[in-house]
């Protein structure tokens, strides 16, 4: 792709005030909680909101092979919209990746379709929700393979991206704590050799290369709790339960993703499609107001 077409697609996205969003898997409950979303009067006025993907004859809580290719129909129906200039951002509901991946989605989620789609090497999954915001430097990945894959280019380049995001949203220095991989950070290398061959390097060349303040390599059993009582504006998080089991226990209603280092803004809420409780009321939208919202604020901060 040519500089000349990025600058015409970046200056288009910059003008849309569309936000596009997908149903997920529609036998679960993404499609009752964006009509939640829609109804409830708490949504960004300034925006116009897209339902894409067909949601036509979806029994509640019975997924079916055309349920997960219609929900992957809608995930390139809004990959080619944001890349086109004609929305500024999507907002996916869930999928179930297994059921995706048998009807030909060959990703580990959304992150990596969107990436994908985009051409992007530099991207990276991020949540946030009420005090705690977390970034993943590895993501979905078998946890027997985080240690083979943690290096001190990819914590830089991850932590990279979540300085920008923070600087972006709240426009001053971010304080971000760096997570150790091993019990007590290592304990001086009785329990781990990462935090100081890898990690605690890593800090040492975010610290003296990108605008934040850094802390780290922190013991992963106490740095959540730092970072809720606003010690730390964010955690840079070696793995994905890692950052998502504190994030979901503090704020599993709130919870939203965010997909770093794409030239559109794409966001979910933090669950998953509840097929056991699908059309039975029980499913609220807290969560996917606050990817809505969310989408809508990242889009007007955007440079």
């Amino acid at each position: 792709m040519s500089f000349s077409s990025l600058s015409t697609m970046a200056d288009s996205i910059g003008k849309s005030r569309i936000i596009g969003i997908t149903p997920g898997d529609a036998a679960g409950v993404g499609p009752e909680v964006i009509r939640g979303a829609l109804e409830s009067g708490r949504l960004d006025e300034g925006f116009t909101y897209r339902l894409l993907g067909n949601t036509d004859q979806v029994r509640p809580g019975k997924p079916t092979p055309e349920t997960a290719r219609n929900a992957l129909a809608a995930l390139e129906e809004a990959a080619s919209l944001a890349l086109a200039g004609e929305i500024a951002a999507v907002v996916t509901g869930p999928i179930h990746k297994a059921r995706m991946q048998a009807a030909g989605f060959p990703f580990p989620g959304h992150t990596e379709f969107f990436a994908d789609r985009w051409g992007a090497e530099n991207f990276a999954m991020l949540l946030t929700g009420g005090s705690l915001t977390v970034a993943l430097v590895t993501a979905h990945v078998p946890l027997r393979e985080v240690p083979t894959l943690l290096s001190q280019e990819e914590i830089g380049r991850v932590g990279n991206l979540l300085a920008n995001f923070l600087r972006m949203r709240m426009n001053r220095t971010p304080r971000i704590a760096v997570a150790g991989l091993n019990p007590h950070a290592g304990e001086d290398g009785t329990l781990g050799s990462e935090e100081e061959r890898i990690i605690a390097p890593a800090v040492r060349q975010l610290a003296a290369e990108v605008g934040a303040e850094w802390t780290g390599p922190v013991s992963p059993d106490t740095v959540f709790h730092r970072a809720a009582s606003r010690e730390f504006d964010a955690v840079l998080c070696m793995y994905h339960d890692q950052g998502l089991i504190p994030l979901k226990l503090l704020a599993f209603d709130q919870g939203v993703n965010v997909t770093l280092g794409l030239p559109f803004v794409r966001t979910s809420p933090d669950h998953g499609t509840a097929f056991d409780i699908a059309g039975t009321g029980r499913a609220r939208p807290e969560s996917m107001i606050a990817a809505i919202n969310l989408a809508a604020e990242l889009v007007r901060k955007r440079p």
